[in-house]
């Protein structure tokens, strides 16, 4: 597996890194899988790192899932979605992400599908500095993160099976 530990503006992320510090705690996040109806993929670029990723963050205490991912897709993206599906859940441990104060987590993705169904596409500019409708083809081409890229492989490649690891 790719092992790598970057600095990336105020966080670092590390995957299966031997030298990553003991996560010390597990803090769920949604992230959103949203398809143009022409295919693109609706994606967000970080502030702090500059890599591309999907929308999205983590729970808030008395939040649901979906509340979260249109919560989170309203505010990195400017639009409303409607979440249709469960596309996976992303819960390895040697996924571990360090904040900008210095505490360490491991990551537990759940990532779901939605429909954009309103709002202007446009970048929060406080964690999101663009936000734009990707062509497939073209998400290679793009600064990723390597568990983001995993996931969004997962997902296209899946089809309608949903990941669960």
């Amino acid at each position: 597996m790719t092992t790598i530990d970057r600095a990336t503006g105020s966080r670092r992320i590390h995957f299966h890194d031997e030298a990553a510090p003991v996560a010390g705690a597990v803090v769920p996040s949604v992230f959103v899988v949203v398809r143009h109806e022409d295919g693109r993929l609706l994606l967000v670029r970080r502030c702090d790192s500059g890599a591309w990723e999907l929308p999205g963050g983590r729970v808030d205490v008395g939040e649901s899932a979906v509340e979260t991912a249109v919560r989170e897709t309203a505010e990195e993206t400017g639009l409303r979605i409607v979440v249709t599906g469960f596309a996976g859940i992303f819960s390895d441990p040697g996924h571990v992400v360090v904040s900008a104060r210095g505490e360490a987590r491991q990551q537990f993705a759940v990532l779901v599908r939605a429909r954009a169904v309103g709002g202007d596409l446009a970048a929060d500019l406080v964690e999101t500095s663009e936000a734009a409708w990707v062509p497939v083809e073209d998400l290679s081409g793009l600064a990723m993160e390597v568990p983001v890229r995993l996931w969004i492989d997962s997902v296209l490649d899946a089809g309608a099976e949903p990941h669960v690891g």
